[in-house]
């Protein structure tokens, strides 16, 4: 410190920073900007990790960054009807009990992948709304695929949430409390309104389903699955219909393969056993997998009245899930 004097007889004291003190604020300022110096080395090595970890993470998984990009533009790689039936079996309650088993699933399955693999596109039927729609939509991808169900509304609703599937719905008048009335009519009017090979969309017969659009009855349908509609109760309106338009369906097939699959859902039941063997023939049931009867049905002569030939009436069925009597 030093002290100075004015003319006028005050004083001036100036005041300057011992060495020391000079020392200790250089030395504390080096040491900030060395810390700070530290800092920003650990920032960017830190970051050259982080982008060097995500990028080689990204290419291990195909590029998640891609993925995601591509997902929220709705350009996935998958069929959105494929993208769909994922997703609905990933969040569906899967407990459902008339839904089929494992080995039915694979049985069908691979009838419709032997189907399309022949050649030429699948043409499938399916009677029945329910846990397994979305799945044979997909399946059956390259060919076509029609549901029939009993409900307008919930055929309505399954067309609103998947646009690309085609579903119609008929209103079933028969009830499984007159099954044994229905056969035994069946039976008087097979020469008539119910013979074998005809044009259902004409006929009068009170088993055959002839409210579906006319062109409907031209497909040559490959595949036949009958799985509805609901036949619990005495009341519900049974398969009886379902089975006795898939027999006339099959015989009266124009154009594609000479033979058609038909696949009986809970065919353990008694209704739909009695009529499956009636209008499917015992002779053509191939497999039976669990509650799932697999029948191949052929083409029948215009002339003919009979669904089934009276002699040669034993089964043939076999509890292979592989048979090798498969047309495709």
């Amino acid at each position: 410190m030093q002290t100075l004097k004015m003319k006028s007889g005050a004083k001036l004291i100036v005041l300057q920073p011992s060495i020391h003190k000079q020392g200790a604020f250089v030395a504390a300022a080096a040491s900030h900007r060395v810390w700070f110096l530290v800092f920003i080395s650990f920032f960017t090595l830190a970051f050259s990790l982080t982008f060097l970890t995500t990028k080689d993470s990204s290419s291990a998984t195909g590029g998640v960054s891609s993925a995601a990009i591509a997902f929220a533009d709705q350009k996935s790689p998958l069929p959105k009807p494929i993208f769909n039936t994922l997703l609905h079996y990933a969040t569906v309650n899967s407990s459902t009990s008339s839904r089929m088993t494992a080995a039915e699933l694979a049985t069908v399955a691979s009838v419709i992948r032997r189907c399309n693999l022949n050649g030429s596109a699948c043409n499938l039927l399916v009677f029945g709304l329910g846990h397994e729609t979305l799945l044979w939509n997909s399946i059956n991808q390259n060919g076509r695929t029609v549901f029939v169900g009993e409900s307008a509304y919930f055929v309505s609703k399954l067309e609103e949430k998947n646009p690309e599937i085609e579903a119609y719905d008929v209103q079933f008048t028969t009830k499984v409390s007159e099954f044994h009335e229905l056969l035994e009519y069946s039976k008087e009017q097979i020469k008539n309104e119910c013979k074998p090979v005809q044009n259902l969309l004409f006929s009068d017969c009170k088993l055959a389903v002839n409210d579906l659009p006319n062109h409907i009855y031209d497909v040559p349908w490959d595949i036949i699955i009958v799985d509805g509609p609901l036949g619990f109760t005495p009341t519900a309106p049974g398969r009886m219909s379902a089975i006795f338009t898939a027999g006339v369906l099959a015989r009266s097939k124009k154009g594609g393969s000479d033979q058609t699959h038909v696949f009986v859902h809970e065919f353990n039941r008694e209704v739909e056993k009695v009529y499956g063997e009636q209008f499917l023939c015992r002779q053509n049931l191939v497999e039976s997998i669990d509650s799932l009867g697999h029948f191949v049905v052929g083409k029948l002569k215009p002339n003919k009245f009979e669904f089934c030939p009276k002699s040669g009436n034993s089964p043939t069925s076999s509890s292979s899930s592989s048979p090798s009597s498969m047309v495709y």
